[in-house]
């Protein structure tokens, strides 16, 4: 069982758009606990994500980041990291002391995802082979941190949740 001074924690990544916001939202109302997207906190503390890597760059945006996974961390809850948090190498020693999640998605799925902007790892070249070739890169990360794997490509985002949140259940 968790307690005040040992919180439920459960960590969601995966590629942008495998809807680690969406699942992970259900998922902390099914266990109870809150949701934190480490991506809002950073906006939230520092500005918009495209504006601190276009001023500071991405390791500056990566440092940012891990402080906000570590402090999310600490809380408890569901815990959702942006894609790329798991480059780094700090951030995934911080993952190790945690179940992780790691959700997957199809190149196809996420096609239609990948509306909008705000991704500035997308900027520039054909949204779909950048987020394969991204994914591909970071693809061994994801797996060496996680503790299960999801595949949130063609089930309704709810029923996934349940499922995970079963999954983080069972581990107590």
């Amino acid at each position: 069982m968790t307690s005040e001074a040992d919180p439920l924690t459960l960590v969601l990544v995966g590629p942008m758009a495998a809807g680690k916001t969406s699942v992970g939202r259900r998922a902390a109302r099914i266990l109870g606990v809150p949701f934190v997207d480490t991506d809002k906190r950073v906006v939230s503390a520092h500005g918009p994500i495209p504006e601190i890597f276009a001023q500071f760059g991405e390791s500056r945006f990566r440092e940012v980041e891990r402080d906000a996974v570590a402090t999310a961390l600490a809380e408890g809850g569901v815990v959702s990291l942006g894609g790329g948090a798991v480059t780094d190498a700090d951030t995934r020693e911080l993952l190790r002391e945690h179940p992780v999640v790691f959700l997957m998605v199809s190149p196809e799925a996420v096609a239609h995802r990948l509306g909008g902007g705000g991704r500035p790892l997308l900027a520039g070249e054909d949204p779909v082979s950048a987020w394969s070739r991204i994914f591909e890169e970071r693809r061994g990360w994801y797996e060496e941190v996680a503790s299960a794997t999801f595949d949130t490509s063609r089930r309704p985002m709810q029923r996934i949740a349940e499922e995970i949140a079963a999954w983080r259940r069972g581990l107590e």
